[in-house]
């Protein structure tokens, strides 16, 4: 059977980051990686459904194989928010069992469904059977004082059976009380043997393992380790060239991706149509200060985009000023 778009791209998935991943970074994203999978901001189930926040799931056609991240814990709920995502065209919708966050945790979701996985098989098989995407999941390996070792199994035995075939595990625990989500991206201990463990434990599962994960080198040490998948996060968006543009020949075996400065010609038509939408530059600019990270006179490319980008009628030509301050510092 052959694999899906979203399965296919799996092998390098840019992790869902909240204020961050939206649709213009989605966007800046895949000019530098064809192959790679992107993924929403998580969207709470309750804004889609209760809310009519339709515009939350706005993206532009170029971003495909995209994911759809979901939070919420009613079945009902999430069922209708995953088949509104599928009729906007989104190639896999996913649940956030992730999120440590104390407002997640209000909602009932993130990370705190690792303590409820038959709720979480019931949310599976609810948004399975509402429309035709993919439904996978994003968990951690446990949260509190809970031992990985045996609630991971669990969890992903139940939510296997209720027909979830692809899963990505954040290597760390989460701490639900006394940790804030920032310090619960550094604190716990990762556990990468943990998520191969779990690949020879379920090898009828596709497996990404997502935590600490900093660069392509990295990620193909776990792919050659026998697992299926890696996500990347922060290190994809503070580096972005490190990972993305030549993630598509060295974990894809396809054609490397532009230059850096090539990215940045594609990226004007783009920021030209969402200045002339009424949009502001620093919307789009804000995600593209790390583009030259490493680079002689980066630092002038992140001060000229930070410091010109919010002002009023702020246009393409502080782009073009950028680039000369970057030069200039280079030369």
């Amino acid at each position: 059977m052959p694999l899906n778009a979203a399965t296919q791209a799996a092998r390098l998935s840019i992790a869902p980051m909240m204020d961050w991943t939206d649709r213009h970074c989605r966007f800046f994203h895949r000019l530098m990686s064809r192959r790679s999978l992107l993924y929403t901001e998580m969207v709470t189930a309750p804004a889609l459904v209760r809310g009519g926040a339709r515009h939350l799931l706005r993206f532009d056609a170029a971003e495909h194989p995209v994911a759809l991240q979901l939070g919420g814990s009613d079945p009902a709920e999430l069922a209708e928010a995953a088949r509104m995502g599928a009729n906007e065209g989104y190639d896999e919708i996913n649940l956030n069992c992730g999120c440590p966050s104390d407002r997640v945790q209000s909602g009932t979701f993130g990370a705190v469904l690792m303590r409820t996985p038959d709720l979480v098989a019931e949310c599976c098989d609810a948004m399975i059977a509402a429309q035709p995407a993919e439904v996978t999941v994003k968990c951690r390996i446990g949260v509190d004082d809970q031992d990985p070792e045996e609630v991971l199994p669990d969890f992903l035995e139940k939510i296997r059976a209720a027909g979830v075939k692809r899963i990505t595990i954040h290597a760390r625990k989460a701490w639900l009380q006394g940790l804030s989500p920032k310090e619960n991206r550094d604190i716990p201990p990762l556990d990468h043997d943990l998520v191969h463990r779990m690949k020879a434990k379920f090898p009828d599962l596709h497996i990404s393992v997502n935590g600490g994960i900093a660069s392509l080198a990295e990620a193909r040490t776990h792919l050659d380790r026998g697992l299926d998948g890696v996500m990347i996060g922060r290190a994809a968006y503070h580096n972005p060239a490190d990972i993305l543009l030549d993630a598509d020949r060295a974990l894809f075996g396809g054609a490397p991706g532009p230059d850096r400065l090539e990215v940045v010609e594609a990226m004007r038509p783009y920021i030209a149509a969402h200045l002339s939408e009424g949009g502001k530059l620093a919307q789009v600019t804000r995600h593209m200060l790390g583009l030259f990270a490493g680079r002689p006179g980066a630092r002038q490319w992140r001060r000229v985009l930070s410091e010109q980008g919010h002002r009023e009628g702020a246009g393409l030509d502080v782009l073009d000023r950028a680039l000369e301050a970057m030069d200039r510092a280079a030369a």
